[in-house]
């Protein structure tokens, strides 16, 4: 009896070590197939980010030059993209003809001013003899007719010779501006057609323009923006090129008067500084705008963050060394980070390095960052 019972509690004894070599066993096999990550505590932040929208760069004042007489463009007085300024010559077209025709309109002033003067002592000469009855009345009328005859071709042929003048005028072509001109459309010895050829294109340069558009819905956020302009940082409005900031800040310098009913949007337009000459009208860059939130967010890097199937996951830490994955929504993107909306909470484990070698459920060793 004493036999059979040493014989189980040896039995026993030799089961529990056995089990105890399994357990040992697997939990070694667990750790040298577990996989190397690094790890990150979640926490909350006061997050500045910038909301980015397209835009595009506009002179505040441009126009295209355009002949108002037709003929030979016979010099040019500028260098393609020199600085203009206003009433600077630019170009003269052949003003022979025109000459010519100013020249014969003035002849034919004084001809019909010379008219004038006899119409005028016809007139005179006839009602002096009318005074004493030694002649027709009818003649007298005649006279009278022939004298405002006479003043209305004077006029016509003043108006005319202010025509014609002004086409001598129109021969010389100023800049209506100070600016920039583009490169001519025309060389010496083109001929242009009056109101047709467009010759050049002069816009100005300092300060520069840059349009862009937003939502209706976020009309107020930015109608305050430009009502408390002088409380706001200068680094509100930025506008970059690529991955390459503008060094100059801009300013809201109006709100569009209207919302576009097709689109649901509307225009604003930003001033910049350009004295360096940087800015180019038609360049296409990114509106920045700072968004300062008094609040705290969930931000977590970038690559923390998979995707599958339109949906967003993270990896997070529990028990045991294994790892989950958790759908998660996210907000901004602010540099190499992103702002978590929903799925996490602070002071949980998250893995922000070797996602792309974890599934469902993996054993990790962690390294905490």
């Amino acid at each position: 009896m004493n036999l059979n019972k040493y014989f189980l509690a040896s039995l026993s004894l030799a089961s529990l070590f056995y089990s105890c070599g399994i357990n040992s066993q697997e939990v070694k096999n667990e750790k040298m197939n577990a996989t190397a990550v690094t790890v990150a505590e979640v926490v909350a932040t006061n997050a500045v980010f910038y909301d980015e929208y397209p835009g595009n760069v506009i002179a505040l004042n441009q126009i295209n030059l355009t002949a108002q007489v037709s003929g030979y463009i016979t010099k040019m007085n500028f260098k393609d993209g020199q600085n203009v300024d206003k009433g600077q010559l630019l170009y003269s077209i052949d003003a022979q003809v025109y000459q010519a025709n100013y020249q014969k309109a003035i002849a034919d002033l004084h001809v019909q001013e010379t008219n004038l003067i006899k119409a005028q002592k016809d007139a005179d000469r006839y009602h002096e003899l009318d005074k004493h009855d030694a002649i027709a009345k009818q003649q007298v009328d005649y006279a009278d007719t022939n004298l405002e005859v006479a003043k209305k071709q004077v006029e016509a042929a003043r108006a005319n010779v202010a025509s014609v003048h002004s086409g001598v005028q129109f021969a010389s072509i100023y800049s209506p501006f100070s600016g920039t001109i583009g490169i001519s459309q025309v060389k010496v010895g083109t001929a242009v057609v009056a109101g047709q050829t467009i010759l050049n294109t002069i816009s100005t340069n300092h300060p520069m323009a840059v349009d862009f558009i937003i939502d209706q819905k976020d009309i107020y956020h930015f109608a305050q923006l430009q009502k408390n302009k002088n409380e706001i940082g200068d680094s509100t409005f930025t506008i970059a090129f690529g991955s390459d900031p503008y060094p100059e800040p801009g300013y809201i310098s109006f709100i569009d008067r209207a919302v576009d009913p097709q689109t649901g949007t509307i225009k604003i337009r930003l001033i910049f500084a350009n004295d360096n000459g940087m800015l180019k009208p038609g360049m296409n860059t990114i509106v920045r705008v700072r968004n300062d939130v008094a609040a705290q967010f969930i931000v977590i890097p970038y690559k923390a963050v998979s995707e599958s199937l339109g949906e967003f996951m993270v990896y997070v830490v529990g028990d045991s060394s294994r790892v989950s994955q958790r759908q998660v929504k996210l907000g901004r993107q602010i540099d190499d980070k992103v702002i978590i909306k929903e799925g996490l909470n602070v002071g949980e484990l998250i893995v922000v390095q070797g996602v792309q070698n974890l599934n469902e459920g993996s054993s990790i060793i962690a390294e905490r960052k």
